[in-house]
């Protein structure tokens, strides 16, 4: 949203560097901001670059670069004005105590100043696809605005919100999380009306010593987060998110394949690397759709834009159709084809669950052999070995024709895999896994690729397909 450096100083609470006390007031007050930046290899001229302290990088050492790009101005902490000693550059710094504080206080600001309806959605997976199943959905009607990708975190978050327009009916923002406290977090800045929860798994275990019941609770809070005549849309199929609506006193509305589900998924045709057909149920009317999105997970995730449809009041025709338009988003189930082999690039991220429904979805295409090119799963604390474990021994009483483990604890894919009958290799990276594939693939083999997104698994397929 374009701000005056007026009101954008106004709803921080910042202060403009020390001048002499005859100087007048810097001119750049009066002038706009047209966008918002954490990096500034991204400045477009007339942005506002926030010098945030990143675990990785001090935004501090870059406000030079921004302003060079173009930034109008910068948001430093006043502790670190010494930094900047010429009067030119201090004319352009606005001081607040924490960057990325002022950042979230500005975009709950823009968010109350909007004032229309916003969507948060969570889950332990399936968050981005659900979000735009919501978004195709509710362009029927609305002027939407969407979180790009998946900045859905407490530095993602506000910058989505900051770029809220006037003319937006309905904003819809992924909500992640890595420990307890962090949706409520994001709550308090984003103020959401209605809430989605796709599931609970296992994503993030390592920091939740009671397992899925603390994962659980922590998704719950956005649902506790909404206001008293929100609306909850949950995944009546899940039965820690069935729970989340006995206590919430707004509206509540379940979708899935159980009989609490309305709308209801009725059936699901599996139509190969074409995607998934499946009949719809809701409030006694029928619609067919043609999913062109691979497995049953990404029915549910459509079963949620369709949800959050009707409840805009939406008929179930135009909802069946907007899902029927979406494609596979960067890394999420994309069908590649490379030497006469069906690719299925899934690698954005994982977790035992979407492994788990990843196989199911592989093991219904048509394949000459199936091979699972399954990397390491992080962040699943004590229990990573065992959990790696029970994902190679599935795919092998699956019926997988083999298995191969990329990186760490993928080893312990592989021994689940070997232990319960399967052929199965190791290998420590994604060019080794590459090199391999490169030499063992065969025109009619169907391949899954499954990591979460620290192995960086895609540079596997980057290297097959220049040898392609």
């Amino acid at each position: 949203m374009q701000l005056s450096l007026e009101q954008i100083r106004e709803w921080m609470t910042a202060g403009f560097a020390p001048r002499p006390s005859n100087a007048p007031p810097p001119r750049l007050a009066a002038a706009n901001a047209s966008g918002y930046s954490i990096d500034s290899r991204t400045i477009q001229p007339g942005d506002l670059f926030f010098a945030i302290h990143g675990e990785r990088f001090d935004g501090h050492e870059f406000v030079h670069a921004a302003i060079e790009a173009g930034a109008i101005a910068a948001v430093i902490a006043g502790s670190q004005l010494g930094r900047y000693d010429s009067d030119a550059m201090r004319k352009r710094l606005l001081l607040v105590d924490d960057p990325l504080a002022a950042m979230q206080r500005l975009a709950s600001s823009v968010r109350r100043h909007w004032g229309k309806r916003v969507i948060g959605i969570t889950g332990s997976a399936g968050k981005t696809t659900t979000k735009e199943a919501i978004a195709q959905v509710l362009e029927c009607r609305f002027r939407v605005h969407k979180s790009l990708g998946n900045l859905n975190n407490h530095y993602g978050l506000p910058l989505q919100l900051l770029r809220l327009q006037p003319e937006h009916e309905v904003a819809i923002l992924e909500m992640g999380m890595s420990r307890a406290g962090e949706i409520a977090a994001l709550c308090k800045i984003a103020a959401p009306d209605w809430g989605v929860v796709t599931n609970v798994g296992t994503a993030h275990a390592e920091n939740f010593p009671d397992g899925q019941a603390g994962i659980a609770r922590s998704k719950y809070e956005l649902i506790a987060s909404l206001p008293r005549l929100g609306t909850a849309i949950l995944n009546c199929d899940d039965p820690y998110v069935r729970q989340f609506g006995r206590d919430f006193p707004g509206k509540t509305i379940y979708f899935g394949k159980g009989t609490c589900a309305d709308p209801r998924v009725e059936s699901i045709t599996p139509m190969g690397a074409e995607g998934t057909t499946f009949t719809v149920l809701a409030d006694e009317q029928r619609a067919e759709v043609k999913l062109h999105l691979l497995g049953e997970h990404n029915v549910r995730n459509a079963l949620a834009g369709i949800a959050v449809g009707l409840a805009s009041d939406i008929s179930l025709e135009e909802c069946a159709a907007a899902v029927e338009a979406m494609t596979p988003p960067d890394k999420r189930g994309q069908t590649l084809r490379i030497r006469g082999t069906t690719l299925i690039n899934d690698c954005y991220n994982s977790n035992p669950q979407a492994l788990r429904a990843m196989v199911d979805t592989l093991l219904t295409l048509p394949a000459e052999r199936t091979i699972v090119v399954a990397g390491e799963m992080l962040e699943l604390g004590p229990e990573s070995s065992k959990l790696h474990r029970e994902c190679g021994e599935y795919m092998a009483k699956r019926g997988v024709n083999f298995i191969l483990g990329v990186r760490g604890e993928a080893a312990s894919i592989v021994t689940g895999a070997k232990s319960a009958g399967a052929t199965a290799m190791f290998v420590d990276t994604p060019e080794d896994a590459g090199a391999w594939l490169n030499e063992n693939m065969l025109p009619g083999d169907t391949v899954l690729l499954k990591a979460s997104r620290g192995v960086r698994l895609e540079r596997m397929l980057e290297g097959l397909q220049r040898e392609g």
